[in-house]
């Protein structure tokens, strides 16, 4: 009896979790457009609440597979800065919230499981250290338009491997964020503040033409572009 009544809390858990995700992906396909762009001044406040209050008291369980763990984070992550962003609105860019002197990702606000994080916590610890895959850096939005584009549905466990594959793709090939030709390489700023990621198997250039629709010469030179950091809404 006593490992039904497990069975049955774990199967309770999973099926808020799945309604939970269904929220906010739901959020995600009203106020996000294909281009990752988010209309703020119109995002639905009291739906996004209901999810965070979710996540509030929900931390992942031993149990959780890596690809449902990253994909949990990544969520709380881009909800919590959507979140951050509408607190503050309207504003410029997300580097103009700051409080008692620390940037928005040094702010402990990210309430999870009973716990507080910052955004810097969620994605180069409980993500990058404990999880690590360097399309994390592309699945985490900071709200900029030189970001990845902010993918307008949630991940989830089933999900997660195309879709971090696609927004890769997109972002690589996307020219006002990455320019690659034949005869120039010029690439996010994002491959340079988190070289040691992508290089982890390989070189740069190596990394990149596993996505790119052009392939480039493995001595090829590299420079990084400018990076906006105006915010990424209508």
């Amino acid at each position: 009896m006593k490992k039904i009544g497990v069975l049955l809390l774990f199967l309770f858990v999973s099926f808020e979790g799945n309604a939970q995700t269904t929220i906010f992906n739901d959020l995600l396909q009203k106020h996000v457009t294909n281009e990752g762009v988010v209309d703020y001044k119109n995002f639905n406040r009291l739906k996004l609440k209901k999810y965070l209050t979710y996540l509030e008291t929900t931390k992942p369980h031993i149990s959780w597979s890596e690809n449902k763990q990253k994909a949990f984070w990544m969520n709380v992550y881009n909800a919590y800065t959507i979140q951050i962003i509408l607190e503050n609105y309207p504003l410029k860019s997300i580097q103009d919230i700051y409080k008692e002197g620390k940037t928005v990702w040094k702010i402990p606000f990210v309430r999870v499981g009973g716990n507080t994080h910052t955004l810097d916590d969620i994605e180069h610890r409980l993500l990058l250290k404990e999880l690590f895959d360097p399309r994390i850096h592309i699945g985490v939005n900071c709200a900029s338009l030189s970001c990845p584009k902010l993918s307008n549905i949630a991940f989830t466990e089933a999900n997660i491997e195309d879709l971090l594959e696609e927004l890769m793709k997109a972002f690589v090939n996307d020219p006002s964020k990455n320019k690659l030709t034949e005869n120039a390489c010029e690439i996010s700023a994002i491959f340079s503040w988190f070289e040691q990621d992508f290089v982890k198997n390989g070189t740069i250039i190596a990394f990149l033409n596993r996505y790119s629709k052009t392939q480039l010469q493995p001595n090829k030179k590299i420079s990084y572009l400018e990076y906006n950091w105006s915010l990424n809404g209508k």
